[in-house]
């Protein structure tokens, strides 16, 4: 049975805060190596938040969501999955309006213990969550637009004219090129549409005949068309759709896909847990593609490792909590996002441009981005999911995968690796502070002076590094 990988990303829409699984906006995490089926992980969530009902019969179809009762003002959904082996389950969080207007600010730590169980236990407290201040006109919701982005990582748009950025995503995004045109016309963005050649939107094999709708992962193709176009709005966008349901095949197709049709960035906003075949059996679709820049989201679960990410050859892109600031000369403070996902790879062997020595093998990340959906970017998606549409806030490391290859696709420099990130660390802006989680040695989790497991050697301080 193929594997199955999960988009990540957590969305803030106006009083919802979301993350779903089998589709767009998702934010999943991989139970301990202990917990390898069905039983296990229901076993390991039940435990903590008892009444929960009995789906197993529907495990069937790839994934079972389990609805558990309200936990003070806080309504939760656990997600199990179950797919060639692996189990994981992730969280989605309702707050209804008057939460909001309460002060209420959901929080992982709420819903998950470090063991990536849920948790209910101060869920309730109110909390003032921090606002993006926005830098540019009509930013919806407080969230940053690309006016924004472009100050806080010093980008200069003005390049990446004649240059594709491929995102990769599972399902069709039906309303995608007219979404786009919204966002794009919003911020006073060019244009990008199949009648000028900027947008392309295709199958996994690069046909014209789409996949079903997926209107959950939907929202996550809106997102990384959204980002592409907010640092690098002069690229070409090539979206490649590959069959809805996540499966690693079809995944694994569409990456060779949009390498084969010119893409110099392809962006991947999606990850699995790793497994012992996991470089020669996905390995060859994200590492083999000469002078193709190839980003994937690290995980919104926090520490941890996916694939394709610990890939040799991909660039793994960490997330951070992004703040204005009147105090800094950079005008920006940043931390490490805690929930970004970090670590050391089971399986995959350390490149040679990698010389940390607490880790043995490849280590998660190389970069990061803004990522926490209480600071986070603004995307226009029409086709509802989950009842939510519209402009949405949203966050997670999805948020980078597609930032980072556009502002990779400003120079095309003709990178297939990270390399050039190690050797130009002047060009990156250095993260110190914050954790995504408990560790040893404690760089592998925590924000440090120099490289660390969260945000690798830091953000973008302009396209140097690149």
């Amino acid at each position: 049975m193929a594997k199955q990988f999960i988009s990540m990303g957590a969305l803030l829409a106006g009083a919802v805060i979301f993350a779903s699984c089998g589709g767009g906006g998702a934010s999943l995490s991989s139970l301990p190596s202990s917990s390898s089926n069905g039983a296990s992980s229901q076993s390991a969530v039940t435990s903590v938040v008892p009444g929960l009902t009995d789906l197993d019969s529907q495990v069937a179809s790839g994934y079972v969501r389990y609805a558990c009762p309200s936990v003070g003002r806080i309504h939760c959904l656990a997600v199990l999955v179950t797919q060639a082996g692996m189990s994981a389950f992730g969280y989605q969080t309702v707050v209804r309006p008057d939460d909001v207007a309460a002060g209420l600010r959901p929080d992982h730590s709420c819903h998950y213990d470090n063991e990536h169980h849920i948790s209910a236990p101060g869920c309730a407290t109110p909390s003032p969550a921090p606002t993006p201040t926005s830098t540019s006109p009509g930013e919806p919701k407080g969230a940053y637009g690309p006016a924004s982005l472009q100050a806080a990582y010093n980008i200069d748009p003005s390049g990446g004219a004649g240059r594709v950025v491929a995102v990769i995503e599972s399902g069709d995004a039906p309303t995608l090129e007219a979404d786009l045109g919204v966002y794009r016309s919003e911020y006073g963005l060019p244009p990008c549409t199949t009648a000028n050649g900027c947008f392309r939107k295709v199958n996994e094999t690069g046909g014209s005949a789409l996949p079903k709708v997926d209107a959950d992962w939907a929202q996550e193709t809106s997102l990384d068309v959204d980002m592409v176009s907010a640092l690098c709005p002069n690229c070409g966008i090539l979206v490649v759709e590959a069959a809805a349901g996540g499966e690693s095949q079809d995944l694994d197709t569409a990456v060779n896909t949009a390498a084969s049709m010119g893409a110099v960035a392809i962006s991947n906003s999606y990850g699995g847990t790793e497994y012992s075949k996991e470089l020669s059996v996905d390995g060859p679709a994200y590492d083999n593609h000469p002078g193709v820049f190839v980003t994937a989201s690290a995980g919104d679960a926090g520490y941890g490792t996916e694939e394709p990410a610990v890939f040799p050859n991909v660039i793994a892109v960490g997330g951070t909590d992004l703040s204005p600031s009147a105090s800094t000369a950079r005008g920006w403070t940043e931390t490490v996002w805690s929930d970004s996902g970090s670590g050391c790879s089971a399986y995959i062997p350390k490149p040679t441009w990698q010389t940390d020595t607490g880790c043995r093998n490849r280590t998660a990340n190389d970069v990061a981005f803004d990522a926490d959906p209480n600071t986070g970017v603004a995307l226009y998606d029409s086709t509802k999911a989950d009842g939510v549409s519209g402009w949405l806030v949203a966050g997670g490391t999805s948020v980078g995968a597609p930032a980072i290859a556009a502002i990779y696709a400003l120079v095309g420099n003709g990178l297939s690796n990270a390399s050039s990130l190690y050797a130009n660390t002047a060009d990156l802006f250095d993260i110190t502070s914050g954790s995504d989680g408990r560790c040893s040695p404690a760089y592998l989790c925590t924000g440090e002076v120099g490289y660390d497991g969260p945000t690798g050697n830091g953000t973008p301080n302009g396209t140097g590094a690149f």
